[in-house]
């Protein structure tokens, strides 16, 4: 309940009015009375709205006008016909069959993607064009063929098995691929995007993958031509079998167009799979993409053949060079070999010369001390048992033995004193265990 006071003057009588001077006030006027109003309805409405959001009636009415110009802005575009076709509006009911119903309904711009409540306004919009009633009381004629066509149209998309079966062979739907020509003179990815686009509708795996652009990684475009050449479609032909005879007594009949029509729908199955199957190698042989990317794999494939080959040739450059390396360290380790046997045999050689030479000097001490005798001539046997120890001796001793003996032995000339130094090696070789004492009888 709301109090409501509302103030109304009482209107004043213009002068000269025709009953001035007749005119006698009866009476007073009553004292106003307070009156409760209840706004009912849609003043209900706009009472509680101006309450709750404390507006003013100016307030409210400036607002409430503006979302309703801000209603008509957003007006639903599915509420816009399509304009008609004359040859679709000759369209017979009996042909039903061939007929695009989505262009009868004026939605072939939504086609399988339209939802099941534009398929129904559209409807109810045809109907209310085309209802024949409505056409006989604008004076016109009473055909309702086309009438029929619209409800055929909203039988079949408002029936989710039916229109599937439509969608199915709705060629209104499909995008004929583009040519080789046309492809070079466009856009691959424009004009190929909506051919694969209009296919990935009938996929019992979605999403589809998207064919992408030039920038599309290797990874990527494998994944989407893989799809598409292992594409599981729920496409099927049923829409287009034979009408089966609805008679109970012709079964055999009945069996014949039901096999009929399975084997048609065969075919039809296995020459979609071909003809997507030729779609996909079409677009596989004209998408730069995949030259690119075998261009790019036959460089990588030179580039480690290369690597490899030159590694081999380093391989075996190093391999070579090792050889000759060793082949030439050889050399000079066998010229060095030669050069040291040569030096070692001329070694020898002065060795063994010098050997013979300190021999000779050493006998020849011992002919100089008169082969140790006292005095005289040394007789035959002294001489042949002096020269037995003093080769026994030279035979004992080694080269460096030999040289001292002869060093020791060097310009001295005294008998005597030659066979005491021939006496002290004799003691030092029985000392070092290489004679045996006594044996060297001449020095004795």
């Amino acid at each position: 309940m709301a109090n409501v006071e509302i103030a109304l003057p009482l209107p004043v009588l213009p002068g000269g009015w025709a009953g001035e001077k007749d005119f006698k006030a009866v009476d007073q006027l009553s004292q106003a009375n307070d009156r409760n109003i209840e706004p009912v309805g849609p003043h209900f409405l706009a009472y509680a709205r101006r309450k709750r959001h404390k507006r003013t009636f100016s307030e409210d009415e400036r607002i409430q006008a503006q979302a309703n110009v801000k209603s008509v802005e957003e007006e639903d575009p599915d509420d816009v016909d399509e304009p008609e076709d004359k040859v679709l509006l000759q369209s017979q009911a009996k042909d039903w069959k061939s007929q695009d119903h989505y262009a009868v309904l004026g939605i072939t711009r939504y086609r399988w993607r339209a939802t099941d409540d534009q398929i129904k306004r559209a409807h109810r919009r045809k109907v209310l064009k085309h209802h024949p009633d409505k056409k006989a009381a604008a004076g016109g004629t009473e055909d309702d063929q086309f009438f029929k066509c619209i409800q055929k149209a909203h039988d079949v998309l408002s029936d989710p098995v039916r229109r599937r079966q439509f969608d199915s062979v709705d060629e209104g739907a499909e995008v004929e691929p583009p040519s080789k020509k046309t492809t070079q003179k466009g856009n691959f990815y424009k004009l190929w995007s909506k051919v694969f686009e209009a296919e990935a509708r009938f996929s019992n795996n979605p999403p589809a993958p998207k064919l992408g652009n030039d920038k599309s990684t290797k990874e990527d475009v494998e994944h989407f031509y893989n799809y598409w050449y292992n594409f599981d479609s729920w496409r099927t032909f049923e829409y287009l079998d034979e009408d089966v005879p609805d008679d109970n007594e012709n079964r055999d009949q009945k069996r014949h167009v039901e096999r009929k029509n399975a084997a048609a729908r065969r075919k039809k199955k296995s020459e979609d799979i071909a003809r997507l199957r030729k779609l996909v190698d079409d677009a596989l042989a004209l998408d730069e993409r995949i030259k690119r990317f075998r261009q790019e794999e036959h460089a990588q494939k030179n580039k480690r053949r290369f690597e490899k080959e030159a590694a081999l040739k380093r391989e075996a450059e190093e391999a070579a060079k090792k050889k000759e390396d060793e082949a030439k360290a050889a050399a000079e380790k066998e010229a060095a070999d030669k050069i040291a046997q040569a030096g070692e045999k001329k070694a020898r050689d002065a060795a063994k010369n010098a050997a013979k030479k300190n021999k000779r000097v050493i006998r020849g001490a011992a002919k100089d001390a008169n082969y140790f005798h006292a005095s005289g001539d040394a007789p035959p046997a002294q001489v042949e048992s002096a020269l037995n120890d003093v080769d026994l001796i030279i035979s004992i001793i080694n080269n460096d033995e030999l040289a001292e003996l002869k060093s020791n032995l060097s310009d001295v000339t005294d008998a005597a004193k030659i066979k005491t130094i021939f006496q002290e090696e004799a003691q030092r070789l029985v000392g070092a265990g290489k004679l045996k004492d006594g044996q060297t009888k001449s020095l004795a």
